[in-house]
């Protein structure tokens, strides 16, 4: 597209020590986020995969699972597909999902009638430190966009800016965010424009950069 894209994690994913059931026991697997997968042992490949996006899809193939389909959405649209794809009832499917997270997804579903095993294999921290390569970007008072795809990482990028002197160089940043709510939690910083995608997909994140 004609960017020089700048990679800034803001959060730090670390494996986590929950035990995982038998794949014997589960009828399929659910994950709302890639750094899901990995995780996920080899066991595991022949059951039915849902992801909750195109990209998660894209990582589940690639590490090695036959039968993955995608919501290319959020935690309802994955919800809709799991309701459409299967019948209530039956063994549980395995909610894969970081430390404090999925727990709508599995209310949603459990309020449908699904069986539910929500076990974390991952945790999300955030880190302590604007990364470098950020605070040049937005320190250059150079046009550009920044691109956040979670609340908790707009969060961040909000906590940490506001602990520096970068705050004016907002100003000729534009802000492409996935949802209204990413939106909303780095309102306060003083963007060039707000441009919120029309889905909550990384598709529609990217074609707000043709606007």
């Amino acid at each position: 597209m004609g960017f020089a894209p700048q990679v800034a994690p803001l959060f730090k994913v670390d494996p986590s020590t929950d035990e995982l059931p038998p794949a014997e026991g589960l009828r399929a697997i659910l994950v709302a986020s890639q750094h899901a997968v990995p995780p996920l042992p080899q066991s595991y490949l022949g059951l039915p995969l849902f992801a909750v996006g195109d990209a998660t899809a894209e990582v589940a193939r690639r590490h090695g699972f036959l039968h993955v389909s995608s919501a290319s959405g959020n935690a309802e649209a994955l919800a809709a597909l799991v309701v459409r794809s299967l019948a209530p009832g039956g063994p549980p499917v395995l909610l894969a999902a970081g430390r404090g997270q999925g727990r709508h997804l599995a209310e949603l579903l459990v309020t449908t009638g699904f069986a539910v095993d929500r076990r974390e294999v991952y945790a999300a921290r955030p880190v302590d430190v604007l990364p470098e390569v950020a605070r040049a970007m937005i320190g250059s008072n150079r046009a550009g966009w920044v691109l956040l795809f979670s609340r908790e990482t707009a969060l961040c990028l909000s906590r940490l800016t506001q602990e520096t002197d970068l705050l004016a160089g907002f100003s000729t940043l534009d802000l492409a965010a996935i949802s209204r709510p990413v939106a909303e939690a780095v309102r306060g910083l003083p963007w060039r424009s707000i441009h919120v995608a029309m889905t909550p997909t990384e598709t529609a994140v990217l074609a707000l950069l043709h606007d």
